[in-house]
């Protein structure tokens, strides 16, 4: 640690960031975990010292790693800035200079200096530090912020500007922070469509963990949280340390561990080549990246979703159940059997109708129509007025699907502009379901959409748009210039949703991209949920919404009760598990309703109510999730905040090798409360020798017996699956909890 290095220690909710601030370099991390408590200046400045590494074999003194990495300080890793000007100038900065910006916890105290003050302050509630810096040889200027939030997780960007006459080339901005040796395991999320969010584990070696999205979107396989931990960490134990990329274009995030053993979890936005030149004065910043640290899964999914709900925008008001006619009707739009639904959903409870696909100009098939945003005559000859009317005398809030991004060739928008197509090298792009990319870059473009969309939600006094975005960008470049165009094509798209937000105050958006294409903290910063996937098979949903809450909230979360068969899968499932998969989330049916016996209709609408009665705890309590050795049950709830209610399903996927499977535990309970278990919902009835909490009144277990010894799990059939309702019965001591 230099001499003149300033430390500062952030701490909040469990969670410690130590910072060495010198004037003479970029800030480090030197820790960032587990809370250390009250540290006073002189322990601060002995740890700084302590994590000062011992000299290697490449350098005679200890390489510095900032939170920017930098080859001229000795790193041998991958460098956080790659740029250069012609000729190969300026490719390998050494940042100082530094100017530093502190205010600790949420109030307006600030504190600058110029990196040579001695100690530090050790203060609770968060805080923000605002580094900046210069190299002048090479014209380089750099500003870096980290913001620790009162729910314990750490924000991070950084900004370059070009000090110089002649122009930069970036290649890449990346903020890295380190994970302690003690980390051996990495665990990310794969998938593809309609099989999005899939865990994969692995063994923590030397060399680069690299995921990589060039798709222009989030991407179905995105790694979504990248996390390094301990060995067999899992949901409810285990140090975790993870990182998430807040953008919906072209991003990396990576997990680095070189020859000498120190290991770094980095990302930021993917840059093509020549896609950010900064001219003499131009600036560039990195989006935001989320890091959570936790002791477990669940406590790092926590962080993300008290950050998620602090928001100011956060949705406040109740998630209403929602039918959205996509798979009820597909193309066949037909007013009769539109209304029908619309009358079958408020009477099983349904808040809030979307009509899907189909709607506009010359949309009979997905060929076709996409950019002609008018509402097609031939099919509506009164416009959309007759159903939005029907809709709303029921008492239902409307909602319309659009994909503003996208063209088909067969549209009159592309006749008649196809210089507004993304597209590079003298050709168009492949096509992916029959469309192309619109250039919304190009001010024309940008604003006869905004208009088309703006005129809809006036028109029809919208509530609602479910956005699409079916496919990857590939030739995604400018039809004059042949520059790549990702990094300003992602940049339209929030501009253009901001837009229409400003323009019509109470509108809600959902972000849907082939499923679960575009789900990241970027889009959730204007948009209000996410479409997990596309699909609604329970059986693969349990595990979709299961990886999702890894980053999301269920209210955020769109999951819906589909048809008995399976769109996307074949599979047929009861009602009883349709519903409970769709219940820990933005609860909706997506299904042909018109045709259910009363008996169906009756009890499709009791679980509506079950979900109601549900919702204020589901979209405001804690998501756990057990680590049940075994991947034939599934045991997932959500507990209140103050730890007095809870539901838990019990989710049976397949046939256990031992019946029955035995007792489950019922992790993150108060210990100190005694709880009341009942079945809730018209789930599987329970048969002979059924346990007692699905008998009668239920039973009364303390929260220390249900986390350390459990229930036992009913008879179930594979694919079935229950609910378990808990409420204190009575007071007790507030600790213990798990």
């Amino acid at each position: 640690m230099p001499a003149s290095s300033r430390i500062v220690h952030f701490r909040a909710n469990g969670v410690s960031v130590v910072l060495d601030c010198p004037a003479d370099g970029l800030p480090a991390v030197i820790h960032w975990g587990a809370d250390l408590g009250e540290c006073s200046t002189a322990e601060l400045g002995a740890l700084a010292l302590e994590m000062v590494p011992l000299p290697d074999n490449t350098t005679d003194q200890p390489v510095r790693l900032s939170v920017v990495p930098e080859h001229a300080s000795g790193w041998m890793g991958a460098p956080g800035l790659r740029g250069h000007r012609s000729g190969g100038r300026s490719w390998s900065p050494a940042f100082g200079g530094m100017e530093y910006e502190v205010v600790h916890g949420d109030g307006p105290e600030q504190n600058t200096v110029r990196g040579d003050g001695p100690g530090g302050r050790e203060h609770a509630a968060g805080g923000r530090l605002t580094a900046r810096g210069s190299d002048p040889d090479a014209g380089l200027a750099l500003e870096i912020e980290l913001r620790l939030t009162p729910s314990g997780m750490l924000r991070a960007k950084a900004a370059v500007t070009n000090l110089h006459s002649d122009e930069y080339e970036l290649e890449q901005l990346v903020l890295a922070l380190p994970v302690p040796p003690v980390a051996a395991e990495v665990l990310d999320l794969a998938g593809r469509w309609a099989k999005e969010r899939v865990p994969q584990r692995r063994a923590l070696t030397v060399g680069t963990h690299l995921r990589e999205s060039r798709r222009g979107r989030t991407g179905a396989d995105a790694a979504t949280v990248l996390t390094a931990g301990t060995r067999g960490f899992g949901f409810r134990s285990g140090d975790t340390w993870g990182l998430h990329v807040g953008f919906s274009g072209n991003h990396v995030s990576y997990l680095e561990r070189t020859a000498s053993g120190r290991t770094v979890l980095a990302g930021g936005e993917l840059l093509l080549p020549g896609e950010i030149s900064l001219a003499a004065g131009e600036r560039y910043a990195t989006p935001w990246l989320y890091f959570a640290y936790g002791d477990g899964l669940d406590a790092q999914a926590a962080r993300f979703h008290d950050w998620l709900r602090s928001r100011p925008h956060h949705p406040a008001a109740p998630r209403p159940v929602t039918l959205n006619v996509w798979e009820a009707v597909y193309f066949d739009h037909r007013l009769p059997p539109l209304l029908e639904l619309a009358e079958r959903a408020a009477r099983v409870g349904v808040e809030r109708y979307v009509l899907d696909d189909g709607w506009f100009r010359g949309r009979r098939s997905d060929s076709a129509g996409l950019g002609d945003w008018t509402v097609d005559t031939d099919v509506w000859p009164q416009g959309l007025h007759p159903l939005v009317a029907r809709v709303r005398e029921l008492g239902l809030q409307f909602g319309l699907w659009v994909e503003p991004e996208m063209v088909n060739p067969d549209s009159d928008l592309a006749r008649a502009h196809p210089e507004w197509i993304l597209q590079t090298g003298g050709r168009m792009p492949m096509e992916a379901r029959r469309q192309q990319v619109l250039n919304l870059a190009v001010p024309q473009a940008y604003d006869y959409i905004f208009g088309c969309i703006s005129a809809l939600v006036r028109e029809y006094r919208l509530d609602y748009l479910k956005w699409d975005h079916n496919r990857d960008l590939v030739d995604a470049g400018s039809a004059s210039t042949g520059a790549p165009q990702v990094h300003l094509q992602t940049e339209a798209v929030y501009r253009l949703i901001d837009d229409l937000k400003r323009e019509h105050p109470g509108l809600e958006i959902e972000s849907c991209s082939s499923g679960g294409a575009r789900v990241d903290l970027g889009i959730l910063e204007r948009t209000d949920r996410i479409w997990a996937s596309d699909c609604i098979d329970p059986l693969e949903r349990l595990g979709i919404m299961r990886w999702t809450a890894q980053l999301v909230p269920p209210e955020l979360t769109g999951s819906h009760v589909g048809s008995p068969r399976s769109h996307t899968t074949g599979r047929t499932h009861g009602l009883s598990f349709r519903a409970v998969a769709a219940m820990f989330g933005h609860f909706g049916i997506e299904w042909n309703i018109n045709d259910l016996p009363e008996a169906d209709l009756a009890e499709l609408a009791a679980w509506v109510r079950v979900h109601k009665q549900l919702r204020p705890l589901l979209h405001s309590g804690r998501t756990v999730r057990s680590d049940h050795p075994g991947d034939e049950l599934s045991i997932a709830g959500v507990i209140g905040p103050d730890r007095t209610e809870a539901v838990f399903a019990l989710s049976l996927l397949s046939r256990p090798v031992t019946w029955p499977p035995g007792a489950v535990r019922l992790p993150g309970l108060d210990h100190g409360l005694r709880y009341r278990l009942r079945q809730i919902g018209p789930g599987p009835l329970p048969g002979s020798g059924a346990p007692p909490w699905q008998q009668g009144d239920g039973t009364v277990l303390s929260g220390r017996v249900l986390g350390e010894a459990g229930i036992q799990v009913p008879a179930l059939f594979p694919e079935q699956a229950v609910l378990v309702h808990l409420e204190a019965v009575a007071s007790g001591s507030a600790g213990g909890g798990q």
